[in-house]
């Protein structure tokens, strides 16, 4: 079958307009011509009659009420006959809404509200109109927000707030066309309680100030996924010229610490794939029930402190966040049933990054273990009867994108790139990516415009043919095609030599483990036998101190093994894990092995109930799941 992009896609929209690089803010040389836009099943928004090209955001933050009360101040591009502007919103209590800079009052309604989607706000304007601005607040349940107590954060003296906009939570704290193929830029005034930082996904301040009140620009367009903020006692520490990090007081020196070599990973990032194009790369450790290892929002990553390890061994996602700032924030998926185009050209960025600063080998150790994690979430997806799952271009049609965010958009993704660069060759393929960013930047892709784009840029100038049934196994079809990459590790073929040993009677005591990696003991704990007796638990935690690591990769990965076979001297340390650390990545595997196991439904729910409040939304709205489809099957 062959996918034609002008036959295939129902609702296509060519924007009448074009907006320059002088238009912008402050005369950035950013790129904004006008693309193909994809109709976008998971927004309301009709961006080819009115379209959204600059924020300016007023808002105070209010941590007693857990409310953010704002003004949504909208520049707008019409077409011609244009009479609505259609935005999108969750929960959101809208108080007026009035057009231009005289304000004059505008009639508005917000529609239906759909579980997934939230409600149209459709707001009456004209072709003239220029300017919308809606007065609201945010609901009591605004499902981006999460409103921490003094009592969930490292000082526990401050509260705390943080946003998660990925995927279409954006609408739940700012009424905006909330698609990753709409762009506009932003500008904001937020007041906060004086002795807390605001910080967001723009240029940020470096200490706090006597009046709480603190000023963004964000002058390169993003879709409305990367806006962020975040509210807290937090304070910076510079890296380098261009990087550094906040944490709170507590955690600075830490993070300083295990993220130091922030500028040597932009500096490999710029010589492999062009220019850095958002001015500073800094991040944020947040408090530990952010749902996520990292979120890419430009100029500040937010990062879990399930990174800060002690020895610097899990950087590779802060390789990952940075290489973002090419891949889904430069060029961006059109819609997320496309969302390979940011997860899997991530993850190969990624791994080219820690070649560049470690060595192939350590690069191709990253490499085994996700080909590792895609082979079982493969065969989780097709024993949950969700084979469509395993294809790269997914139809989420009726359904919440966030179900698209499993391995296969990074991993599957990561490995058909690879197959790419195997026809052509690095050097080449390097080549093509490089002009890929620069050319598409600021720009949005669909699977079949890139689909395109490769064949007319890399495969036909080299002489090089693909056929449709390649494209058809590696993106449109389910599982893992046949021309998959071979991978493999000679670090990991010594820690399987050692496995091995251990196995035929060697004690473990005496396995030659020097010097391994935290990725070569993740590789040794993955793939430890499942029917170890007790003995044999406790032999490997006295000689190598499982259940006490510091390193959330390996503990979660040792507790997959201790809850199947109820070693008891774990459970303390897996009940603590699961009540302090929010990352979705952990939680659900975890629980999932405990509603496996004898007894241990009852014991998931009880750890929930206690943990639950310390989650963000993203958690609990897979884990709420979970545990009532785990009921419902008891019933």
């Amino acid at each position: 079958m062959k996918h034609n992009f002008f036959k295939n896609c129902l609702s296509l929209f060519l924007l009448p307009f074009v907006v320059s690089c002088a238009q912008q803010a402050n005369e950035r040389e950013v790129e904004t011509e006008s693309a193909m836009i994809e109709d976008d099943v998971h927004s309301f928004a009709r961006p080819e009659e009115a379209v959204v090209k600059h924020l300016n955001w007023e808002a105070d933050v209010d941590f007693e009420k857990q409310q953010i009360e704002a003004i949504a101040r909208l520049d707008i591009e019409t077409a011609e006959g244009a009479d609505e502007l259609i935005l999108d919103t969750k929960g959101l209590n809208i108080e007026k809404v009035t057009l231009g800079e005289e304000e004059t009052p505008a009639e508005f309604k917000v529609g239906e509200t759909d579980k997934i989607l939230g409600s149209p706000l459709t707001i009456a304007i004209t072709p003239e109109t220029e300017q919308v601005n809606v007065y609201y607040t945010t609901g009591k349940d605004a499902e981006a927000l999460q409103w921490l107590t003094p009592a969930q954060t490292a000082g526990k003296e401050h509260p705390f707030l943080f946003t998660q906009s990925q995927a279409i939570l954006a609408r739940s704290w700012v009424p905006i066309q909330d698609s990753p193929g709409i762009r506009f830029t932003y500008d904001a005034t937020v007041t906060v309680p004086e002795n807390l930082l605001a910080l967001m996904s723009a240029e940020n301040p470096q200490e706090k100030n006597d009046i709480g009140v603190y000023q963004f620009e964000m002058d390169q367009p993003i879709p409305a996924y990367l806006m962020a903020l975040t509210v807290g006692d937090v304070v910076f520490e510079p890296i380098g010229e261009r990087t550094g990090v906040y944490a709170e007081p507590s955690v600075i020196d830490e993070a300083a610490y295990e993220f130091a070599e922030l500028d040597e990973m932009l500096e490999a990032a710029e010589e492999l794939y062009g220019p850095y194009r958002w001015e500073r790369y800094d991040l944020i450790v947040l408090p530990p029930s952010f749902p996520f290892g990292g979120m890419e929002n430009p100029r500040l990553t937010f990062a879990t402190p399930t990174i800060l390890a002690g020895d610097r061994s899990l950087t590779s996602l802060v390789a990952h966040e940075l290489a973002h700032s090419w891949s889904g924030n430069l060029v961006t998926n059109a819609t997320w049933g496309d969302f390979w185009l940011n997860e899997g050209f991530t993850v190969y960025f990624e791994r080219r990054i820690m070649e560049a600063l470690y060595g192939p080998e350590y690069a191709e150790m990253l490499a085994e273990l996700g080909y590792q994690d895609l082979k079982e979430t493969v065969e989780e997806l097709e024993a949950s009867g969700q084979s469509e799952d395993t294809k790269l271009k997914l139809d989420l049609k009726g359904r919440n994108p966030d179900d698209g965010v499993t391995n296969i958009a990074y991993e599957k993704g990561y490995f058909f790139l690879r197959h790419l660069e195997n026809l052509v060759g690095r050097e080449k393929f390097d080549a093509f990516l490089r002009e890929y960013f620069d050319s598409n930047a600021f720009k949005t892709m669909t699977t079949q415009e890139f689909i395109e784009y490769l064949n007319e840029n890399l495969l036909e100038p080299n002489n090089i043919e693909v056929t449709d049934q390649t494209y058809e196994a590696w993106i449109y079809e389910e599982g893992l095609p046949e021309s998959m990459p071979v991978v493999e590790s000679e670090r990991f073929n010594a820690v399987d030599a050692q496995l091995a040993a251990w196995k035929n009677g060697t004690p473990a005591a005496e396995l030659e483990t020097k010097d391994w990696s935290s990725h070569e003991w993740l590789h040794f704990i993955r793939n430890l036998p499942e029917d170890m007796t007790e003995a044999q638990l406790i032999e490997l935690d006295k000689a190598f101190g499982f259940t006490r690591s510091g390193n959330s990769e390996l503990l979660a990965a040792w507790f997959m093994h201790t809850i199947a076979h109820q070693y008891e001297p774990a459970k303390p340390a897996l009940r603590e894990f699961l009540t302090s650390v929010g990352r979705r990545k952990f939680l659900m595997p975890l629980y999932k092995k405990l509603i496996e196991m004898p007894e241990g439904a009852q014991l998931a729910r009880d750890i929930y109930a206690e943990a639950r409040p310390n989650y963000h939304f993203v958690s609990t709205n897979s884990l709420d799941e979970l545990l009532e489809n785990e009921e419902a099957a008891q019933e």
